[in-house]
């Protein structure tokens, strides 16, 4: 519950949003570059691979952004949950049992658009896949909750 009080003290949802925002208007603008390129006699692009390019590469990189956005956030609604309770070890506790029970019985119709709202990214988060993730890897938060020193508020 501290947890989730620290999304509302750190105002989450205002911050999402509005990198939300952000990465939409980085989609706009790289759609919009594609179009107001330089154009040859023919009224062609005269370079077609570089608007492809950025049409391609700036929502990735938008999407990259509001991920690491949320992430970053996660952290912090951790550290705050353990500053209000002073027991990040009871939360690092909890977040083992969540994810021993994730990986035991998995959700078999998550999907990405949802993913945000789990308290454990039921998606994978290996690799290069991790870079798409909302939730920064358990073992991860768990080890920062671990190495965590308390001072109360």
């Amino acid at each position: 519950m501290a947890h989730e009080v620290g999304h509302v003290k750190n105002r989450d949802i205002l911050i999402g949003s509005l990198s939300a925002v952000l990465s939409q208007a980085i989609m706009l603008l790289s759609r919009m570059a594609y179009w107001v390129t330089p154009r040859d006699r023919n009224g062609r692009p005269a370079n077609p691979i570089a608007g492809l390019a950025m049409m391609i590469l700036a929502p990735i990189a938008a999407i990259m952004l509001q991920m690491a956005i949320s992430r970053s956030r996660e952290y912090m609604a951790d550290e705050f949950a353990a500053q209000i309770t002073g027991r990040p070890d009871n939360l690092a506790s909890a977040l083992e049992k969540i994810s021993a029970r994730n990986k035991q019985a998995p959700m078999r119709r998550a999907e990405s658009s949802t993913a945000h709202m789990m308290i454990v990214n039921p998606l994978s988060g290996a690799s290069l896949a991790s870079l798409f993730s909302t939730h920064p890897p358990i073992k991860k938060r768990i080890e920062r909750l671990n190495n965590m020193k308390i001072q109360m508020y």
